[in-house]
């Protein structure tokens, strides 16, 4: 298949999971880049400024959350798809992973076309992420989608990528009950699976940012935002 120009970024310290995951992106035509840990992961991304980076959260030298930690933190790579690929299915290396920034979660094994269709829908969120978007007010809160800002009054929040899209949502139409099933497919995308407590976790996460009142949770049904 002719290469085009999507660059992933793949580091897992298993040379069978490089060597099989690597053969299955390379023959849907992308470009993939290998490391084996996440030293190599900073370095390497910082190179080739990949569209999305999937890392293996256990890791010699660094781990992925560390990593992603530190790629977060370069302007350059603001765009970036970051998803976590490990053996691991414990709430903590979920909730460790979103507050290092990830935009998601991966559980392997996994089958290949499972895999391929999980990295289009993240590549789509790549290419959501270039388009600029609108300011949105709401009470003290603005959220500026553009330059990926989010206020509380004059004080600037920091958020994790999921918190903010999140908020976006929620913010976009205040008083709207957003079922859970809308939030995943908004937020996460259908093709994505993820855990059953994830949007719980966010949701608590942002509670103790924005503030507990501003966020009504619609038992059986979803969450909205209160002004």
């Amino acid at each position: 298949m002719k290469k085009n120009e999507t660059k992933i970024l793949l580091v897992d310290d298993e040379p069978d999971i490089l060597e099989i995951v690597g053969y299955n992106l390379s023959n849907e035509g992308y470009q993939v880049i290998t490391g084996s840990n996440g030293v190599e992961a900073v370095k390497l991304a910082k190179k080739h400024q990949p569209h999305l980076i999937i890392l293996d959260v256990m890791m010699p030298e660094m781990d992925g959350i560390e990593a992603c930690e530190i790629l977060r933190s370069n302007s350059n790579l603001e765009n970036t798809v970051i998803t976590f690929f490990t053996a691991r299915g414990e709430d903590y290396s979920q909730v460790a992973g979103f507050d290092a920034g990830a935009d998601d979660y991966i559980t392997k094994p996994i089958k290949p076309k499972v895999l391929i269709s999980k990295v289009k829908a993240l590549l789509r969120r790549f290419k959501d992420k270039e388009e600029p978007s609108q300011i949105i007010k709401v009470g003290k809160i603005v959220i500026n989608r553009e330059e990926y800002k989010v206020y509380k009054g004059k004080e600037e929040l920091s958020l994790p990528r999921k918190e903010f899209e999140l908020l976006s949502l929620l913010t976009s139409k205040p008083g709207k009950v957003f079922t859970r099933e809308d939030i995943l497919d908004r937020v996460w995308g259908m093709e994505v699976i993820v855990g059953g407590r994830t949007i719980d976790v966010h949701i608590r996460k942002l509670r103790e940012k924005i503030g507990d009142k501003s966020f009504k949770t619609i038992k059986g049904v979803g969450y909205k935002f209160v002004v």
